[in-house]
């Protein structure tokens, strides 16, 4: 069953950055793009378990600081063709709070 975790005002997550959440027994990384646009991904890089919160974001691109693998956090797909991540569904309320859903 699907559940939506309400993690708090959008602006807790600065512009062109990503954050960790946990949400019940997992942990979630949340990124807002400079165009305001907000999405979740599995927290940890599934090439080497690189910090994807701390990575380089660039439009929809998050760039794992490790080892610059490359991930669309629209669809979760790498550059390259690896391993994709898990991505999550989110929405901005109208409050701007931010909602991940998870099964």
């Amino acid at each position: 069953m699907a559940t939506c975790f309400d993690i708090g005002a959008i602006d807790q997550i600065p512009i062109g950055e990503g954050r960790n959440f946990r949400l019940a027994d997992r942990t979630v990384a949340v990124f807002r793009t400079h165009e305001d646009a907000v999405f979740a991904t599995q927290p940890d890089c599934p090439h080497r378990q690189g910090p994807l919160a701390d990575g380089l974001l660039g439009g929809t691109t998050i760039i794992c600081p490790l080892h610059d693998r490359a991930y669309d956090l629209r669809t979760g797909k790498s550059a390259t063709g690896e391993c994709p991540l898990k991505i999550y569904p989110v929405t901005v309320t109208d409050d701007r709070h931010v909602c991940v859903t998870v099964e």
